[in-house]
């Protein structure tokens, strides 16, 4: 028996955010919690979501102090203003790290037992639904609107906390590209190879089911279309639109399946040196892949091989092994992704740490190759230089 979990409700397209005044009314919610960061407010696109709530006549509370890789603190600062509000809905307009961290708010203001937020770690067994929630992606990577997941930094630890918890999904998600237009190429670039890195990686983890799989093919082939063009041309809605459609479908997958490897090691890169969850996925992605062909996998990488485009009928496994991992690297050059660790300040004498960590994080039992912190760190150095 397989088990799905996905969002009650979600708007996808074009002003999507004009559903707004009508869901929040005939859910009876009274007034809004928003859940923001700096940046975003001072681009204007958080504005796009208030204009609507205003011409509503909706009561709303701003919450702007999120971090890229949300803390323990900013967390329990987030409940207490909630309780402050007293709103009865959270709206969290951003990317992963402020739907990560309007996860955790909404999921420990039902569940007091874990206001230390660091119990939260892993598989959390919370009792009750979290707090009502909708969730506003601007950035077409994580997905974190869909999933049953959120990370949180433990800074004490230097851990990036992998919390995972059915009990988090927000109860709708609304998917509007006009909210990712100002994304910049950079921010482009890292949170669509984070999308493609959970579609690859959702293909291959050992829960991966046919299900999972049409989520996850059709996102490669929409991402490796349209990324290169969002990322050069970033006012083409239409690659906007396909991107934040991409990385949402793939989010039904991954959530329910799995990942692998790339994203432990991703994981400690972020907690321990703050490296945007993106860029260390991108970096990682095509070494992780090579390393993980040896698995029982390898089959399916001719699928991946076919979603980019490539005819496989004359090619043999080895052969779609190579054509994919050569595409991938070729993709991440042409986004101006980081190609060593040293770029990003990474010495070897941090590896033996990071491999650790790596190794204990919640993902590795996903992947499909069995592996080792030997292995973990033998990929690490590999990418030094």
């Amino acid at each position: 028996m397989e088990r799905y979990i996905f969002n009650e409700c979600v708007y996808l397209g074009k002003n999507a955010r004009s559903c707004l005044p009508n869901e929040i009314k005939s859910r009876n919610f009274k007034k809004v919690f928003l859940v923001s960061d700096g940046s975003i407010s001072k681009s204007g696109v958080l504005k796009k979501v208030t204009d609507v709530l205003e011409s509503a006549n909706i009561k709303y509370v701003e919450y702007l102090e999120v971090k890229p890789n949300p803390t323990v603190q900013n967390v329990k600062d987030g409940v207490k203003a909630l309780k402050k509000s007293k709103a009865d809905v959270i709206i969290a307009v951003g990317g992963g790290s402020v739907i990560d961290t309007a996860k955790a708010i909404a999921i420990i203001t039902t569940n007091k037992a874990f206001s230390d937020v660091v119990s939260l770690d892993g598989n959390a067994n919370t009792k009750n639904k979290c707090f009502p929630l909708i969730a506003m992606p601007t950035t077409a990577g994580t997905a974190a609107e869909v999933t049953i997941n959120y990370v949180i930094t433990d800074t004490d630890r230097k851990k990036k906390m992998v919390c995972v918890d059915p009990h988090d999904i927000p109860i709708m998600a609304v998917v509007d590209a006009e909210l990712m237009a100002t994304m910049p190429p950079s921010l482009t670039a890292s949170t669509g190879m984070d999308a493609l890195t959970h579609a690859m990686e959702s293909l291959i983890t050992k829960g991966a089911t046919q299900f999972s799989d049409m989520f996850a093919m059709e996102a490669i082939r929409t991402i490796h279309k349209y990324l290169p063009i969002a990322y050069e041309h970033g006012d083409n809605l239409e690659a906007r639109e396909k991107m934040a459609f991409a990385q949402y479908v793939v989010g039904m997958g991954f959530s329910n399946v799995g990942l692998g490897i790339v994203h432990s090691m991703a994981h400690p890169l972020g907690g321990r040196f703050d490296i945007a969850h993106g860029v260390a996925n991108a970096l990682l992605l095509s070494t992780v892949m090579k390393y993980n062909a040896e698995s029982p996998s390898k089959p399916k990488f001719r699928l991946i091989a076919e979603c980019f485009g490539f005819d496989t009928k004359k090619l043999s496994d080895d052969d779609c092994v190579k054509k994919v991992v050569s595409e991938v690297k070729k993709m991440s050059k042409k986004l101006n992704i980081p190609q060593t660790l040293t770029e990003l300040g990474i010495k070897e004498s941090d590896l033996d740490a990071l491999s650790q960590d790596a190794y204990n994080d919640i993902c590795t039992g996903g992947n499909p190759r069995e592996t080792s912190v030997e292995d973990i760190k033998k990929l690490y150095k590999s990418l030094l230089k």
